[in-house]
C-alpha cells in the first residue's frame, strides 16, 4: 500500500510539473525566445552581447532538447516499455547523424519560428548551426543508412533503439600538406554534446579473455562458466531521435567503455603513477576512435573487442530490460527483432547464445531457436575482401567461450548442410563458419547467414549478385530467407535541412505534405513544361551555387565560376570507386583545350571530396594526384579558367550539405557489380543533379526511376566485367589505343604535374597499365562518350533544367520511410504506436 501511495504522489508531482512548464517546454516564439535566455543567462553564464558562438550554439541546442526529452520519456514510456510492443533494435558500428541541431528543428517543425526568435535577437541562424561540432560517429554510407532509418522509424512512430559505440574520437580530420592527406584528431567532443543523457544505472559489464570452464549445475546438467582475464565496464548514453511533426523521439544509445576499477590507489601512492591508471587508459581505448588502423596485431585485436563490446552491451540491456518488465526469455524474439547492419555485429548471434545457454539455462535448441528467429542480418558488399573473417587463434583468444559456441554453430549447421549438398565437399567447405583453406578463420557473412532468419542486400542487382554469386550457396538451402531492401535516403535531412531554398519552391508550387511521402513529388512533373516554374528552378540553383562558389573562395581561395558546369565526385576514396577515372577524363579535357584554345568549351568546375583510409596507399596517392592537378590546371592563364579542379578537405555531413545542392552533375562511377547501392546518387538526384554513373548498384533503380533520357550511362556491366576478365583482360592495349587516354598517361608519367618528382605517380599509373582490376582503362572511352553527351544536354539551358526538375520529381521510390516500411512489412513485423504528449506519465 505505500509503495502504490508512492507511485500515484510521483505520478501527481510529474503530472503537476509537466503541466505548469507547458510553456518552458512549449513550440511558441516566445517560449523558444525565453528559454534561449534563460540558458544563455543561467547555463553558460553569459549575456547575449557578450556570448560566443559556441554559448549561442549551446543554448539554443539545450533549448530544443528540452522539447525532445518529454517526447523521449513518453515514447519509452508509452512505447518501448509496453509489453505488447514490438521493438526494433539496429546494430550499427557507424551513425551518420550529421549535425543535430537543424535536424532537430526541422523534425520538429519549427524552423520558421526559431528563424524568426534568433531574428528577433540579432542572431543568424545559419551562423548558430555553423557553430555546431558534427558527431564523430561514422564513415559513410553505412553509417547513412543506419542514421536514415532511424530517422524512418521515429517519423512512422515505430518503437526503436540503435545501439553503437560512443566513439570518443572520429575518424580523422582531413587536411592537406602538399597535397598529400594528414590525418588529424577528430575532437568531436571537446565542447560536450548536449544531445545525450548518460544513464550510469544501465551500466553493464563485459568480459574478454581468460578460459572457460564446464561444471554441472543443481541439476546435474552440464554448465560452461566464462573465467575472463579481464572486464571492463559499459556506460550508456542515449541520443534523442525524433521523427517528423510527430510526438515520437526514439532513442540512439551509444555505449562508452571505462574500466570498473579506474584508479589504483596503491599504485598512485607509491610513485606508480602510470601503474595507477593502467586499467583506465587500457580500458577506455575501446571506444576510442571509429575504425582503428587494424594493420598490426593490436589494431585487430582493439577492433574485434570494440564489436564485441558493444553487442554484447546492447544484447544484455535488452534482455535486462525484458526480464525487468515480467517478459519470460523463451519469448525474446516475439519482443525484439534485431537487424545487423552489415558483418561487423554479427558476434551478436554467439553472444545471444552465451547468455540465453549459460546465464539464462535455455536449452541449447531452443535458444539456437530465439536467436535465429531474432536476428535479421543486411549484407552491404559485394567485395570478397570486405567479408569480414576473424583468425580463430585470435577470436578464440580474446572470446574463448564464443569460439566453442561458434565451432558448435558450425557443427550443426553443416550437418543441415550436408542433407542439402550431399558428396559435395567444395560447398561444404565453402559454406563452413570456419575457412580452413590456410590459417584458419571464421568467417562472419557465414555466421550471420546461418544465424539470421532474414537475409537482405541493399539493391536490386546487388541481391541478385548475392543470390548467385558472393553467396550462392545459402540461397540454395535458404532462399526463404533472401530479399532485396533498396536503400533510401532521409528526405528531411537531405531535402529539406540542406536545401532550404529548393523546399520553399517545392511548396509553394505542389504544397507540403511530400515530406512523409516523397512519392507526392511526382506531382512537379507537368512543371518541367512550364516556362515561368523552369526559370524560378534556374534562378533557384543558381543563388544555391552561388553560396557554394562563395565558401569554396572563403576556405580555398580558388574563384569558381556558378555559371559553370558543377561536376562533383564526393565519396570515399577508394580504387573501385575510381576517383582516378574521372582524373584522367579532366587532364584528356584539359589537353584538348591546350591543343585546341580556339574551340568553343562547356566551362567546368569539378569538386571532388573524401577522406582515405590511414593506411590505403594508394588511395592516398589518388588524392595527392586530384591536388597536383589542380595545382597546374587552377594556375593556368592560358585556359582562360575553362576547368577549375577543387579538393574539399574534410568531406563530412556539414560539409555535404553545400555541396549536394549545388551539384549540376553526380558522379557515381564505380565499377559495375562492385557499388552494393550508393546512397549519394539519390542524395544528388533528389535535389535535382544528372547523373553520369555506371550500369550498378541503385543507379540502374535511378535511372529507371529518372528515366534513361536524364541519366548518363556508360560503361560495362557487371556481366561484362566478368566476362571481360574471364576473357584474359589487357589494360596496355585501351593505352596504345586511346590518343587521348595515353596522352593523359604519359603527362602524368613524365612529370607534368610532378615536375619535382617525376615517378611520383608511377605506382598508380603502371597498375593502371598492367593491372587494372576496376576496369578504368576498358570503361575510359566511353565515359569521355558519357560527359561529352552532357556537355550536349547543358549547353540547351532549359533542356537541362527540365531534366533535373524531372530528377526530383521522380525520387520518391528512394525514401528511406519507403524502405523502412518495407523491412517493418517484410522483416521486422513491427507496428506504429502513437505517442500523445497530453497523457502524462500516469
Amino acid at each position: 500500500m505505500k509503495n502504490f501511495l508512492h507511485q500515484n504522489f510521483l505520478h501527481q508531482i510529474t503530472h503537476n510539473f509537466l503541466k505548469q512548464h507547458d510553456d518552458r517546454i512549449g513550440l511558441t516564439l516566445e517560449a523558444i525566445k525565453d528559454g534561449f535566455l534563460d540558458y544563455l543567462f543561467f547555463n553558460r553564464g553569459t549575456y547575449p552581447d557578450q556570448a560566443t558562438d559556441q554559448d549561442i550554439y549551446q543554448a539554443l541546442a539545450m533549448t530544443i532538447r528540452d522539447r525532445l526529452v518529454q517526447r523521449w520519456l513518453h515514447t519509452y514510456k508509452k512505447a518501448t516499455m509496453e509489453k505488447d510492443t514490438r521493438v526494433v533494435i539496429y546494430l550499427s558500428a557507424e551513425y551518420l547523424m550529421g549535425p543535430q541541431l537543424g535536424h532537430n528543428i526541422v523534425n520538429l517543425g519549427v524552423r520558421e519560428v526559431v528563424e524568426k526568435a534568433m531574428n528577433d535577437l540579432g542572431i543568424d541562424l545559419q551562423s548558430v548551426l555553423d557553430a555546431e561540432v558534427e558527431p564523430g560517429l561514422a564513415n559513410g554510407g553505412l553509417g547513412n543508412v543506419a542514421a536514415s532509418y532511424l530517422d524512418g522509424l521515429s517519423s512512422l512512430e515505430v518503437p526503436a533503439i540503435g545501439y553503437g559505440i560512443r566513439y570518443e574520437f572520429g575518424l580523422f580530420r582531413q587536411s592537406f600538406s602538399n597535397g598529400w592527406q594528414i590525418e588529424e584528431t577528430d575532437k568531436w567532443l571537446q565542447f560536450g554534446f548536449p544531445w545525450e543523457i548518460q544513464q550510469f544505472d544501465r551500466a553493464v559489464e563485459i568480459k574478454f579473455g581468460g578460459s572457460t570452464q564446464r561444471v554441472k549445475d543443481e541439476s546435474g546438467n552440464e554448465k560452461v562458466n566464462w573465467i575472463p582475464s579481464e572486464e571492463i565496464k559499459g556506460i550508456p548514453y542515449d541520443v534523442f531521435v525524433p521523427g517528423y511533426k510527430v510526438n515520437t523521439v526514439n532513442t540512439l544509445r551509444l555505449w562508452k567503455a571505462e574500466a570498473i576499477d579506474s584508479f589504483n590507489f596503491q599504485s598512485f601512492n607509491v610513485g606508480d603513477y602510470y601503474g595507477a591508471v593502467d586499467k583506465k587508459v587500457s580500458s577506455e581505448n575501446i571506444t576510442k576512435v571509429l575504425y582503428p588502423n587494424d594493420e598490426s596485431i593490436e589494431g585487430k585485436i582493439l577492433r574485434l573487442k570494440q564489436q564485441y563490446f558493444f553487442v554484447s552491451c546492447a544484447l544484455q540491456d535488452c534482455v535486462n530490460f525484458f526480464l525487468e518488465s515480467g517478459g519470460n526469455i523463451l519469448d525474446f524474439h516475439e519482443k525484439f527483432v534485431v537487424q545487423l547492419n552489415d558483418t561487423h555485429p554479427t558476434i551478436a548471434i554467439p553472444e545471444l547464445m552465451r547468455i540465453l545457454v549459460d546465464e539464462q539455462g535455455v536449452a541449447w535448441d531452443e535458444a539456437w531457436h530465439i536467436t535465429q528467429k531474432t536476428f535479421g542480418y543486411t549484407q552491404h558488399t559485394l567485395l570478397p575482401e570486405a567479408l569480414e573473417k576473424w583468425p580463430v587463434g585470435l577470436l578464440g583468444q580474446i572470446l574463448p567461450r564464443h569460439m566453442e559456441i561458434i565451432y558448435d554453430i558450425n557443427y550443426k549447421f553443416l550437418n543441415l548442410a550436408r542433407e542439402h549438398f550431399p558428396n559435395h565437399q567444395e560447398i561444404i567447405r565453402t559454406l563452413s563458419l570456419i575457412d580452413e583453406t590456410g590459417e584458419k578463420y571464421v568467417r562472419m557473412a557465414n555466421l550471420a547467414c546461418a544465424g539470421s532468419f532474414s537475409i537482405n542486400g541493399v539493391a536490386n542487382l546487388q541481391t541478385e549478385l548475392l543470390k548467385s554469386y558472393t553467396l550462392k550457396d545459402f540461397y540454395s538451402i535458404f532462399p526463404e530467407k533472401f530479399n532485396n531492401k533498396t536503400n533510401g535516403i532521409a528526405p528531411r535531412r537531405w531535402l529539406m535541412l540542406i536545401n532550404n531554398r529548393l523546399t520553399q519552391l517545392l511548396d509553394d508550387t505542389i504544397g507540403t505534405g511530400w515530406e512523409k511521402d516523397l512519392d507526392q513529388l511526382k506531382s512537379l512533373e507537368p512543371f518541367a513544361e512550364n516556362q515561368d516554374f523552369v526559370n524560378k528552378w534556374k534562378a533557384v540553383k543558381k543563388e544555391i551555387k552561388n553560396d557554394l562558389a562563395q565558401r569554396i573562395f572563403e576556405q580555398q581561395r580558388v574563384k569558381v565560376d556558378p555559371n559553370s558546369m558543377f561536376d562533383i565526385l564526393v565519396k570515399r576514396i577508394h580504387e573501385y570507386k575510381r576517383q582516378h577515372l574521372k582524373v584522367l577524363h579532366i587532364i584528356s579535357l584539359y589537353r584538348k583545350i591546350k591543343d585546341n584554345p580556339n574551340e568553343s568549351y562547356v566551362p567546368r568546375t569539378f569538386i571532388f571530396g573524401g577522406k582515405a583510409a590511414p593506411g590505403y596507399r594508394m588511395a592516398k596517392l589518388i588524392i595527392k594526384l586530384i591536388n597536383s592537378v589542380a595545382e597546374v590546371i587552377n594556375n593556368d592563364s592560358s585556359i582562360n579558367d575553362l576547368i577549375k579542379v577543387v579538393f574539399i578537405p574534410n568531406y563530412n555531413v556539414r560539409n555535404s550539405q553545400w555541396i549536394y545542392p549545388a551539384a549540376d552533375l553526380s558522379e557515381q562511377i564505380s565499377t559495375a557489380g562492385k557499388e552494393a547501392s550508393g546512397t549519394g546518387n539519390m542524395k544528388f538526384s533528389v535535389n535535382g543533379a544528372l547523373t553520369v554513373g555506371t550500369y550498378d548498384g541503385a543507379n540502374i533503380e535511378i535511372r529507371e526511376e529518372v528515366g534513361s533520357d536524364n541519366f548518363f550511362l556508360f560503361g560495362l556491366k557487371a556481366d561484362e566485367v566478368k566476362s571481360l576478365k574471364e576473357s584474359g583482360y589487357n589494360p596496355y592495349t585501351y593505352y596504345q589505343e586511346n590518343e587521348s587516354l595515353r596522352k593523359a598517361i604519359d603527362m602524368i608519367n613524365h612529370g607534368y604535374f610532378s615536375p619535382n618528382e617525376r615517378d611520383l605517380f608511377r605506382p598508380l599509373t603502371d597498375h593502371l597499365l598492367y593491372y587494372d582490376e576496376y576496369m578504368v582503362m576498358a570503361d575510359f572511352t566511353d565515359y569521355v562518350r558519357a560527359q561529352e553527351e552532357a556537355e550536349q544536354l547543358w549547353s540547351q539551358s532549359d533542356a537541362w533544367a527540365k531534366a533535373s526538375i524531372l530528377n526530383t520529381a521522380r525520387m520518391g521510390k528512394f525514401s528511406s520511410d519507403r524502405t523502412v516500411r518495407e523491412y517493418l512489412r517484410d522483416i521486422w513485423k513491427a507496428d506504429a504506436v502513437e505517442i500523445n504528449i497530453k497523457d502524462t506519465l500516469h
